[in-house]
C-alpha cells in the first residue's frame, strides 16, 4: 500500500481508496460497494466504466492518441459539430478542463473590450461563485477562501451579489468599462443556489441594452445535469459565450468555450492556445458521451427523476424545522440545513453517509449537494431519498434528545 508523503497537501482525502466502478456502484479496495449520488463532481454522468466511452478509449488510443493543434484533427471538428448543433452555438475552443474554458471565455473578453477601445474592460461576476483556480478564475471566483493567500489578484472583475438584478442595472448606470457579465445558471460549489426563473432572461436583456457579452459558466450544469442538454434551455436564450468541462468527458480531462457568432470570431491565430486540448483521445470520448447521452434519452431521465427526487425530498423534509431549503434543476439538489438544529455538523454527514454506503458531498459548508449520474432509475433514487432523509432525520432526534 503506497502511501501520500509525496503528495503535496492541496486535498484532505477521506480514508477510502475506490479501485473499480460499474454503472451508479463504485467498490473500494475492500470490496465494499457504495451507491454514487456524486459521480466525481457532475463528472460522470453516465456512471463508471460506461461500455460505450470504454470501447472509444480503447479504440482510439490503439490508434492515436495526439498530434497537437497544428494539424487538422477531425476528431475535433467533429466534437465541435455536435456540440454548436445542440447549443445553437457558432464555434469552440477545446481545453483540458472548466477552469482553463473560464480562462478562455476572460479572454475573448478582454479583446472584445479593447476591439471597443475600452482600456481597462471589466467583467461583472457574483458573489459565492466558483469559475476555477487559475490565477484569473479565482480572481472571477467569489469566494475569498479561495482567494486568500494568492493576492495580488487578477483585476478587471466587478461583483454583484446573485440573482440581483438591480445591483446589475446599478452597475451599468455607473461603469463604463463592463464589456460582459460571467455567471453560472446555478451556483454549484456554494451550495446549489438556483436563481429566479427569469434571472437569466433579465441578464440577456441587460447585455443586449449595453453591447456586452452573457457568457455562462455551464461547466457543472452542461450534459443534460438540469433536465436540458445547457441549463439556459430553460430559458429560451442564447448566451454569447458558453464554458463546458465536467460531463463532457465522463472522466477524460477535456473543456470546451463556445461562442456564438457575435464572440466566436474575437480570438484569431495566436491569441490563445493549448497543446494537450482537443486532442483526438479527448474529443472521440466526448462525442461518445453526447451519443450516449442522446440515444439513451438521459436529458429526460434527469428532468423526471429530479423532479422526483426534489418532490420526494421536499415531502419527506417539510416538517423538520433544521431543514431550511431543498433547492434544485434537474439531477442538481441541494439540502440546506441549520447546523444550530443538527446533531452533526452538515460536513459530517458526508461520513455518516459512506458509512451507509452512499457518496454524497457538502457544499457551501451547510448543503448537502447531491449530483447522481444521469443514467440512475427510480430504485436508485428512492435509496438516495430514503438515505439522506434518514441520517437528516436522526441527526435532528439525536439534537433533541
Amino acid at each position: 500500500m503506497t502511501t501520500n508523503e509525496h503528495l503535496m497537501k492541496t486535498y484532505a482525502p477521506l480514508d477510502i481508496t475506490f479501485e473499480r466502478g460499474e454503472g451508479v456502484y463504485l467498490w473500494d479496495t475492500n470490496k465494499q460497494q457504495y451507491l454514487d449520488a456524486l459521480c466525481g463532481i457532475a463528472v460522470c454522468g453516465l456512471g463508471h466504466a460506461h461500455p460505450a466511452v470504454t470501447q472509444t478509449i480503447c479504440e482510439q488510443a490503439s490508434k492515436l492518441l495526439h498530434t497537437s493543434n497544428l494539424y487538422k484533427i477531425s476528431n475535433q471538428e467533429h466534437l465541435a459539430d455536435q456540440l454548436c448543433e445542440l447549443s445553437n452555438m457558432s464555434r469552440v475552443f477545446f481545453s483540458n478542463s472548466g477552469a482553463e474554458a473560464n480562462e478562455a471565455a476572460i479572454k475573448i473578453a478582454r479583446l472584445y473590450g479593447h476591439q471597443k477601445n475600452i482600456k481597462n474592460p471589466n467583467i461583472i461576476v457574483m458573489e459565492n461563485s466558483f469559475h476555477g483556480r487559475t490565477m484569473a478564475t479565482l480572481s472571477a471566483t467569489g469566494n475569498r477562501k479561495v482567494q486568500a493567500g494568492f493576492e495580488p489578484l487578477v483585476q478587471g472583475f466587478v461583483r454583484a451579489p446573485y440573482n440581483d438584478v438591480a445591483a446589475i442595472k446599478n452597475i451599468a448606470d455607473n461603469n463604463n468599462d463592463v464589456v460582459a457579465i460571467l455567471v453560472e445558471p446555478v451556483q454549484g460549489e456554494s451550495g446549489v443556489n438556483v436563481p429566479d426563473q427569469n434571472y437569466l432572461n433579465q441578464l440577456r436583456e441587460i447585455c443586449d441594452e449595453n453591447d456586452w457579452l452573457l457568457m455562462l459558466d455551464e461547466i457543472q450544469t452542461g450534459m443534460g445535469r438540469t433536465g436540458q442538454w445547457f441549463a439556459f434551455q430553460h430559458n429560451q436564450i442564447q448566451p454569447d459565450v458558453m464554458t463546458l468541462a465536467k460531463a463532457l468527458g465522463n472522466g477524460v480531462p477535456i473543456g470546451a468555450c463556445l461562442a456564438n457568432e457575435k464572440a466566436g470570431g474575437i480570438m484569431q491565430p495566436g491569441n490563445h492556445g493549448s497543446t494537450f486540448g482537443g486532442n483526438p483521445l479527448m474529443c472521440a470520448t466526448a462525442s461518445a458521451v453526447i451519443d450516449t447521452i442522446r440515444s439513451d434519452m438521459l436529458v429526460d431521465n434527469a428532468k423526471q427523476l429530479g423532479d422526483y427526487m426534489l418532490k420526494s425530498f421536499t415531502e419527506k423534509l417539510s416538517a423538520i424545522d433544521s431543514v431550511t431549503e431543498v433547492r434544485g434543476l434537474g439531477l442538481m439538489i441541494g439540502i440546506e440545513l441549520d447546523n444550530n438544529q443538527l446533531k452533526h455538523d452538515c460536513t459530517e454527514f458526508v461520513k455518516l453517509a459512506l458509512d451507509k454506503k452512499l457518496l454524497i458531498n457538502v457544499a457551501g459548508g451547510n448543503v448537502i449537494r447531491l449530483l447522481p449520474p444521469l443514467i440512475i432509475d427510480q430504485q436508485h433514487a428512492d435509496t438516495i431519498i430514503a438515505t439522506v432523509s434518514d441520517l437528516i432525520i436522526s441527526s435532528v432526534q439525536q439534537a433533541a434528545a
